[in-house]
């Protein structure tokens, strides 16, 4: 039985990975900033209130789980807002920022005396934010924030290592979630499965790579 915190998980993949969990028997943290009547329907330790973009409320986050070890960090939560050139927005390009590539890391620094040997830290990213993939442009918060986050999940593994902690950057696939307005090749069901699989192979040694949840390896 492994002690788990999950991001964002008060729906979509969130909620999906932290039933999957339950059902293995695993112990789970769900934070969220609200709750759901799906959340609360699996009787787990839901830690509402968390704003994973803002430093206070990580910080708080931090000290309701001081002491306790965690044997895996996904760092899940994200926001997508459709940028095409011409018309974009910035401050949605700036939430996606913060959202998606400033709070992961916030979140995974915060909680670093929660890791020890042997834990793992997973980023829930996207293809979206690979270089050498992007052969349909637009989405320019999107993509800009997923590139980011890979950035910095790249500098995690190599900061963490010494201290036996493995990363694992890890695309969904495109899932039909609220967040695509449920369009998508896979359900939350079959991604979160994936997910899950893939953060169980992650170790020392494929630290800091980028894998699709289907178990590609991805190009940056």
């Amino acid at each position: 039985m492994q002690n788990v915190l999950v991001t964002g998980a008060n729906r979509g993949i969130g909620l999906e990975i932290c039933r999957q969990l339950k059902a293995q028997g695993h112990q789970i943290i769900a934070v969220c900033r609200n709750s759901s009547a799906g959340l609360n329907a699996l009787g787990i330790n839901v830690i509402e209130q968390t704003d994973v973009a803002d430093q206070a409320s990580v910080q708080n986050l931090a000290r309701q789980l001081k002491g306790q070890r965690l044997d895996v960090l996904i760092n899940n939560a994200g926001v997508l807002s459709r940028n095409a050139l011409g018309e974009i927005d910035y401050a949605t390009v700036m939430q996606q920022y913060q959202v998606n590539a400033m709070a992961p890391l916030m979140v995974t620094e915060a909680l670093l005396d929660n890791l020890s040997e042997g834990s793992k830290v997973a980023i829930v990213t996207s293809r979206m934010g690979s270089m050498a993939d992007n052969d349909s442009g637009g989405h320019y918060g999107y993509r800009m924030s997923k590139a980011a986050v890979n950035m910095a999940g790249t500098s995690l593994a190599v900061d963490l290592k010494p201290r036996g902690v493995a990363v694992g950057l890890l695309h969904p696939g495109y899932v039909k979630t609220d967040m695509t307005g449920h369009q998508g090749f896979v359900d939350t069901e079959q991604s979160a499965q994936g997910l899950l699989a893939r953060i169980e192979e992650l170790n020392l040694e494929n630290s800091g790579t980028f894998w699709h949840a289907e178990g590609e390896k991805l190009p940056w």
